[in-house]
């Protein structure tokens, strides 16, 4: 099969993306302008008039009472005082680190592109006139350092997404995922296309105008972005380490690191087999009304990195319809113009009632009569009138004008109109109205019924922002791999840290492995979205104090309250919620950042430290009154000893002196005894 040339192969790819863009202007033109209209029609001043109306009133007053502004306004705060981001969760729903770090750059990418920008744009184009979008481009981290290809991922507004945003006809998701192609139409001046592209401009047919008051294009030149959706042919390599494990390397991981093949062969992996697979890439492409200017190339992700954001959505004769919050309101609106212009025009003409006089009778007495009102002449003159007989007569004014009547049915048709309006943008006035004596809970309540006319924009939204994160996963896979590269990451209460991607760590089990390996990031991405009061925060600040107030425990109570101070709002409360925070976190309530990580760390191997420097002196304190108690135990063990030994000795000596003196005693009563027997015995001598 022959090679088509390069320049015949983007010529037919042109001749393709303009037939693609007429089937879809054929089939969605008629509904993209309405939606121009409805964001017209409340947003610039003169356009409520705009068609058959403004010839009617060319000649009379128009006046403009836009109500529909402020309802749109109303969803709008609503929106931006509730702000929708991603979460990332792992497919099995286990606790996964790297979907953390995922959530922490996700926030610094917005928060470093202004992504609320792009966010607010789209959902104001949702609500007004019914789709909105906003896109993800890579850019590099510093423009003006030629060394540094580290690329970023930023978020950008799409202005006019109903006259320049257009999707495959096919795709009937309202994420677009299932799109096979996009074009984007973006406006420059023939200046600056003339230096952008050196090309005569011919340009792209947008035929989506809206003629009225401040359309002109006579110097500007269309120009369409044009992505595409291919597959494309890859080569997986499957190196065998010694250890037995297997790893696969995609063919342009040999590209990018031109050694990585000499390195697994170096530590002994040997390629084992290859397999063909096919992957989904994005092509981008720009285009003018005559060729293509720019072929860019592949895109990072597998993703078209539009993200369209609808109002409200449906399909009627398979055709995609959406609308915002305008559409149904502007006959109302329209109606309510004209009964105000009418009345204006009523009350614009005089309520003085004028006589009507024959032009003899103010004949020479005109400037009189026409300073009246400046002056206050104490009376006017006017002619006498000749009779039919020639006879002169004096006549007053032949009769008065009167005062141009209100008709009954206009003072009616204005109250129809003030409740149909009410009826269809929602009566918000209730939620504006200070009511005495009612409790909380019911103007919650009330609250929260005016928000539910506002739960199908959210919802919408919330769509566009889970297929933003899906985006920006793809994107991020591919670009986010460095090896080493350290990034900021905000957490989900603004706190800020850092991250190292490829991080190399052990295991539990002993095996090395790389730490924030985005190229591995497989997730489900969850938004949270619901019917709010005016701030979320406020909310459960008062659930929390009344958690307090019906519990006993302190330490919950010490939980509520530090958690009541982290969601406080108002001027200088930051430093108060950094200080709650690092008391939630020394109690294991929060989860701790890496660097909150490390400074708990810090702290417990501080105080480890100075218990064991307390363990010891405790401890040697301790067996020094130990080695006290048992010398003073010995001393009155021996004192007791010596004690028994003295009185032993005192027993013995007085034992000893009572056998004496018995022996002493024995001795005088034998010798006693033997006295008195020999007395006996002696003779008696006469």
């Amino acid at each position: 099969m022959a090679r088509i040339p390069n320049d015949q192969r983007l010529a037919n790819l042109h001749a393709e993306a303009l037939r693609q863009y007429n089937d879809i202007q054929t089939a969605l033109r008629d509904e993209r302008l309405q939606c121009l209209q409805d964001r017209r029609f409340y947003s610039i001043c003169g356009a409520q008039w705009e068609g058959p109306l403004y010839d009617q009133y060319e000649n009379k007053p128009r006046f403009e009472v836009n109500k529909i502004m402020l309802s749109v306004i109303r969803i709008v705060n609503e929106y931006r005082n509730n702000r929708i981001t991603v979460d990332y969760i792992a497919k099995d729903g286990a606790e996964d680190s790297l979907a953390d770090t995922c959530d922490g750059l996700y926030r610094a990418d917005e928060q470093d592109s202004v992504a609320n920008e792009a966010y607010d744009n789209a959902f104001e184009e949702a609500v007004g006139g019914g789709i909105g979008a906003f896109r993800l481009r890579t850019v590099y981290e510093d423009d003006e350092d030629e060394d540094n290809d580290r690329q970023r991922i930023m978020f950008e507004p799409i202005f006019d997404a109903d006259s320049s945003v257009f999707f495959d006809l096919n795709s009937k998701r309202q994420d677009k995922s299932d799109a096979l192609f996009c074009f984007v139409v973006n406006s420059m001046t023939r200046e600056s296309y003339k230096e952008t592209y050196n090309d005569d401009p011919t340009d792209w047919p947008k035929i989506i105008h809206q003629y009225e008051f401040d359309w002109a294009t006579p110097d500007v030149v269309f120009v369409a972005e044009y992505f595409k959706v291919e597959e494309v042919a890859e080569t997986i390599r499957i190196f065998r380490s010694i250890d037995g494990t297997e790893e696969k390397y995609r063919q342009d991981d040999f590209k990018n690191d031109e050694t990585l093949e000499e390195t697994l062969i170096a530590i002994g992996s040997q390629e084992v087999r290859q397999r063909k697979i096919k992957r989904k890439r994005v092509r981008k492409y720009i285009m003018s009304g005559g060729k293509v200017l720019e072929d860019a190339g592949y895109i990072a992700g597998n993703c078209i990195p539009v993200v369209p954001v609808y109002g409200k959505r449906w399909f009627v004769d398979n055709v995609e319809r959406c609308m915002g919050h305008v559409r149904l309101a502007k006959d109302a609106q329209r109606l309510k113009n004209m009964q105000l212009s009418k009345l204006g025009e009523i009350s614009a003409l005089s309520s003085v009632e004028k006589p009507i006089l024959t032009p003899e009778q103010v004949a020479g007495h005109q400037i009189m009569w026409a300073d009246d009102n400046l002056k206050n002449y104490p009376y006017l003159l006017v002619n006498p009138i000749t009779g039919a007989d020639g006879s002169t007569q004096v006549q007053g004014p032949l009769a008065y004008t009167r005062s141009a009547q209100i008709p009954p049915a206009m003072a009616a048709l204005l109250q129809i109109t003030e409740s149909d309006m009410k009826e269809i943008l929602g009566a918000s006035s209730q939620g504006e109205q200070i009511v005495s004596n009612i409790s909380g809970k019911a103007v919650e309540m009330i609250q929260t019924r005016l928000d539910m006319q506002t739960f199908i924009y959210m919802s919408n939204f919330a769509k566009g922002m889970k297929r933003s994160g899906e985006i920006w996963l793809s994107m991020a896979r591919d670009i986010y791999v460095e090896e080493g590269r350290k990034m900021k990451v905000i957490g989900r209460t603004e706190e800020v840290s850092t991250v190292e991607l490829m991080r190399p760590k052990v295991s539990e089990t002993g095996e090395v492995i790389m730490e924030n390996d985005l190229s591995r990031a497989k997730f489900d991405v969850n938004v949270d979205v619901g019917p709010s009061s005016s701030s979320k925060r406020a909310a459960t600040v008062r659930a929390l104090t009344g958690m307090m107030a019906i519990t006993d425990d302190p330490q919950t109570k010490q939980v509520l309250q530090a958690m009541a101070m982290m969601n406080m709002e108002g001027e200088g409360i930051g430093d108060v919620r950094d200080f709650f925070r690092k008391q939630l976190l020394r109690l294991g309530v929060v989860k701790p950042t890496e660097q909150e990580a490390e400074m708990l760390a810090q702290e417990q191997q501080m105080q480890s430290q100075q218990v064991d420097a307390n363990s010891i002196f405790l401890q040697a304190a301790a067996e020094e009154a130990t080695a006290k108690a048992a010398q003073a135990r010995a001393s009155v063990i021996k004192t007791v000893a010596d004690a028994g030994l003295a009185k032993a000795k005192t027993a013995e000596t007085l034992a000893k002196t009572g056998v004496e003196q018995q022996n002493m005693v024995m001795t005088e009563i034998e010798a006693a005894q033997q006295a008195a027997q020999g007395e006996q015995i002696q003779p008696v001598v006469r």
